[in-house]
């Protein structure tokens, strides 16, 4: 039951109380039923199962008046032809579950944030904010060759991916791929100023003082734009 869980968060119901409805759906699944007999539903923020000609609110056990009685040219949700879209988004759901984990664990158990990324990868290997997270944390504890490799299968382009990664090239004394990356940044987010200074200090080191001086500029703009 829990791959439906996708359907309901399309349906703005609260990631939490999807994973409490289900946990509920578990225990007061009657016996004998069958999923494929079943019909599950947003009703506002709840969660609502059709068992035949009977609902019941998953948030309490408590059978109801018919909620999910079909409108007019719409139907419930169904298990059986839903199957395969409502994985994926369940898995959606789990990788950013797993993410905000490792987010408040950072504070406190690192070690512990890392296995919560991977694992948020693992069942979504596109969760960008992971990846990001991930790489980050590789680089801190000097994992620098791995930490690129996270950040290079991205299958989306991010500013502070392309940021992180070009700091990291630099760390690995490959000046001219951080150039590049920070060019990336810079496209992809414009106003990353930062990319600027940087970049303004590896033309200035590969002696390009017109490329060092541009970059430099447009830092300089942006802090007397903070000052004033």
């Amino acid at each position: 039951m829990l791959r439906m869980a996708g359907a309901l968060k399309a349906a703005k119901v609260p990631a939490a109380r999807i994973i409490a409805a289900f946990a509920t759906i578990r225990t007061l699944l009657p016996p004998g039923a069958a999923l494929s007999s079943m019909a599950v539903a947003a009703t506002g923020k709840h969660v609502a199962v059709r068992e035949g000609a009977r609902t019941w609110e998953a948030h309490s056990g408590q059978y109801a008046l018919p909620l999910l009685a079909d409108a007019p040219g719409e139907r419930g949700t169904s298990v059986a032809t839903s199957l395969a879209t409502v994985k994926e988004r369940t898995g959606t759901i789990q990788a950013e579950l797993l993410y905000s984990k490792g987010h408040a664990l950072e504070a406190t158990d690192l070690g512990a944030a890392r296995a919560a990324y991977l694992e948020a990868l693992r069942i979504c290997s596109d969760h960008l904010e992971a990846r990001i997270n991930l790489g980050r944390l590789l680089h801190l504890e000097g994992e620098l060759q791995e930490a690129e490799r996270v950040y290079r299968k991205a299958k989306s382009s991010s500013a502070l991916l392309s940021f992180n990664l070009a700091i990291l090239l630099e760390d690995l004394q490959r000046e001219e791929e951080a150039v590049v990356a920070y060019r990336e940044a810079l496209a992809l987010d414009p106003a990353m100023y930062d990319a600027h200074f940087n970049l303004a200090r590896l033309h200035e080191k590969a002696h390009r003082p017109r490329d060092a001086l541009r970059h430099l500029l447009a830092y300089r703009r942006h802090v007397a734009k903070i000052d004033d």
